[in-house]
Order: structure tokens, then sequence, then C-alpha cells
């Protein structure tokens, strides 16, 4: 892991992939921490999240709000970012354990719809509030470092290396919350809640509280979204990005660690290959402009099934296997 790390901090240093691939690669990362929120709660808690974008737009437009009132280079959001995006996260908290008090009635398919609800009234509010710009986009400004402003030109590599950071402290973050009490609350309240009450926990309060550790990575998220696009947009947040976060989930792995990596390289991935392919067909098979106009939904949808058939558990899974044959390599035991 140390390895790991220390390789991707290292990369940039030789390679200049290019303002292009710099943003696609950021985008990665930030679809892993919000991802990572979505498998706290739906895969260590079992609880089903189908609004999870619209706690990734709360912290967006929490740096959004601030630029409207203040001005989009006011000091505190050009020079105190890193406070920022502590406060963005916690206003997803704050979200999180409101839509999460429903969890304490509703279970399964109810308590999704109510996921779902809290989805489109965000959208609906982001949309035809004034404040908000009625869904358009709020600039942001650029941010300061120690050397100054960062330039347009080394914008993506100085979000790469900011985003990076709060990955490696979020990460070594929830592991160590998944080996105390808490943690193991999650598991156990997912398992079979009944049991986990009858054990002394609190599956209300577990269940509460998992909404609330969700919405902060998630408005954690939002902020380092907001700060690399320079711009707030309701369009950004949609049930379609919804959607999508629980589709990296699920083909990353539902409740493990490596799995919030996994999915989103994943599908990041897929989608770039799959809109290539659309390019090629809508400029070779003239015919079928079709075809390439659903390419993309379709691979999208057939790769979630094809998942949920033949490894519900993930790519992580994969990673646990290889990782288990390299340990007893060479023997068969």
């Amino acid at each position: 892991m140390a390895l790991l790390v220390l390789a991707l901090f290292a990369w940039p240093i030789f390679f200049d992939a290019g303002n292009k691939y710099m943003l696609i690669i950021d985008n990665i990362l930030v679809a892993v921490i919000a991802v990572m929120g979505l498998n706290l709660v739906t895969g260590f808690a079992g609880l089903i999240s189908i609004g999870h974008a619209a706690f990734v737009g709360i912290g967006a437009y929490t740096i959004a709000s601030f630029g409207r009132v203040l001005g989009d280079s006011h000091l505190l959001l050009t020079h105190a970012w890193p406070v920022m995006i502590l406060l963005a996260g916690g206003m997803g908290a704050v979200f999180g354990a409101i839509v999460g008090l429903p969890a304490l009635r509703l279970k399964h398919l109810y308590l999704a719809i109510a996921t779902l609800s809290f989805q489109m009234i965000f959208e609906w509010t982001m949309k035809f509030m004034d404040f908000f710009n009625q869904g358009q986009t709020i600039s942001v400004g650029r941010v300061f470092w120690v050397t100054g402003e960062v330039s347009r030109k080394d914008h993506y590599i100085f979000w790469y290396y900011a985003i990076l950071v709060v990955i490696v402290m979020l990460s070594f973050s929830v592991r160590n919350l998944l080996r105390t009490r808490y943690g193991r609350c999650l598991i156990a309240v997912r398992d079979n809640d009944r049991a986990a009450d009858a054990m002394g926990m609190h599956p209300g309060f577990t269940k509460v509280y998992a909404f609330g550790l969700a919405g902060f990575l998630a408005g954690v998220a939002g902020a380092l979204h907001a700060y690399l696009y320079r711009g707030v947009g309701v369009e950004s947040f949609t049930l379609h990005h919804s959607i999508s976060y629980l589709a990296m989930a699920i083909v990353g792995g539902l409740g493990t660690l490596p799995g919030a990596f996994m999915g989103p390289l994943a599908i990041k991935v897929l989608d770039m290959q799959v809109e290539q392919l659309s390019e090629w067909t809508s400029s070779h098979l003239t015919f079928a402009t079709n075809l390439a106009t659903a390419l993309k939904p379709l691979s999208f949808g057939l790769v979630i099934v094809l998942f949920l058939m033949f490894e519900p558990r993930g790519i992580a899974n994969w990673w646990r296997i290889a990782r288990s044959y390299v340990k007893k390599w060479p023997f068969r035991y």
C-alpha cells in the first residue's frame, strides 16, 4: 500500500499527462471519495441510497453559496479552502443525518424511495431558487497556495495532489473506523439489526450516523468538485450521477475499501472506451446512429447486471483471490 501511494504521488513528476487526462484522473479521484461514502452506508451498513449525488451537490453548493454571498474570489474561498472543504463535509453530514432519520422506520425499497425523494427535492430546489442561479453555473475563484495563486497551467496537477492527500487521509480514517466498535456496529446492523439490538447496539443511531458519515465524505467530494471545475451547476448532481455512484460501488465491490478505488476507475475507463466506440460507429456506420447513441446506456446497464449475476462481490474479490494465490503459491492449500 505504501508503494502504491508513493507511485501515485511520483508519477506526475516523470510523465506529463496533459490537462485533458489530468482532469479525467482528478474526476476519478473525486468519485473515489464519493463512492467511499456510499460504500459506508450501502456496503457496510446495508442501507440503500439512490440520492448520493445530492449529498455531493450539498458540498458543492456550500462552496457556491459562500461565493454568491461573499464573492467568488473572497479570501475565505481562495485562501482558507481547506476549512471550506471541511465545512462542506460538515453540511453534507448534517443533511445525511437528516435523510437518515427515515431509516429508523423504513427499510429496503421504502428507504430507497425516501433517498430518491431527497434527490428529486434537491434538484428541484437548485433549479428553481434564484439564490442558486436556478441551477446554472456559479463560479468559484482560483485558490492560493504557499507560492501564491494557483495558475491555469498548474490547476489540475495542484488539485491532483490535493485530492490525493485527502483520499489518503480519509482511507486511513475509514479503515481505522471499521476496526472500532462503531465500524463493527455497521456490519452487525447490516447482517441482522435485531440481533445487533439484542447485543446492546443501537440500530437506529447506527443507521443515522452511517448516513451522516456518507454525507460527510460526499460533501468533501462535492467541495473538491467545485474547486476543480471552478464552478457549480446542478447538471453534475442529477439522478444519473447517483446511479453512476451506485454502479461504481457495485462493480468495485460493496462492503470493501478497495472496491471504492476499483469501481470508479473501472466505470470511468468503460465510459471513455464506449464513448470512443460510439464516435467511431457514428462516423463509419452512418446508418447506425441510433446504435451509437444507445451504446453508452446499454454497456452501463449490462455491466451492472453481469456483475450482480456473476460477481456480486465486485472487482475487489478478484484482488482478494489474487492476493490469496500469491500468499499460498506454490502450494495448493
